[in-house]
């Protein structure tokens, strides 16, 4: 069974650990590369601590942590949504069984409201995954360029975005 669990302060190793491995494989698609440490930077890692419209997700399978979310409320496109995913990923070894599907649902059903999610076009699994969540909210699609979208959709069944 899925489930969520809030990062805690004594978690910040485990999400780190998590987060770069995450970065690692973005770095497929996106120009980011790791420090003099080894470290991809993230530089708003220690805000999910301390800023109060931030959270930090474990997605776990029983109590094994398979995954993590990162919320805020930053636009891409200029609105005032109420949740933005601004990472999210579910460890390789855990892929294909529908655990990303499951994890989004529960996510979205503890967050409702307006929210964004963009993903690079070239990451052909985070664009099946987004596009396949947010078409029964009939999502505004926004192309920001440099092969990146936007959806932007209301989880809330009479609001509009």
């Amino acid at each position: 069974m899925i489930g969520l669990s809030q990062v805690r302060p004594e978690g910040r190793p485990l999400l780190w650990h998590l987060l770069q491995d995450y970065l690692r494989e973005l770095s497929r698609w996106y120009d980011i590369s790791p420090d003099s440490d080894g470290n991809y930077p993230y530089r708003w890692f220690d805000a999910y601590f301390s800023e109060p419209d931030r959270v930090a997700l474990l997605i776990l399978e029983g109590d094994i942590p398979v995954g993590f979310a990162l919320l805020n409320a930053h636009s891409c496109i200029g609105e005032a949504p109420d949740h933005a995913m601004a990472e999210f990923t579910v460890l390789p070894a855990y892929r294909g069984r529908g655990i990303a599907t499951q994890a989004v649902q529960c996510i979205m059903a503890q967050f409702p409201g307006r929210w964004e999610i963009k993903y690079s076009v070239k990451n052909t699994a985070a664009r099946r995954l987004w596009n396949g969540i947010a078409k029964k909210y009939n999502p505004q699609v926004h192309d920001l360029g440099h092969e990146e979208i936007v959806l932007a959709f209301s989880t809330e069944r009479h609001s509009k975005f």
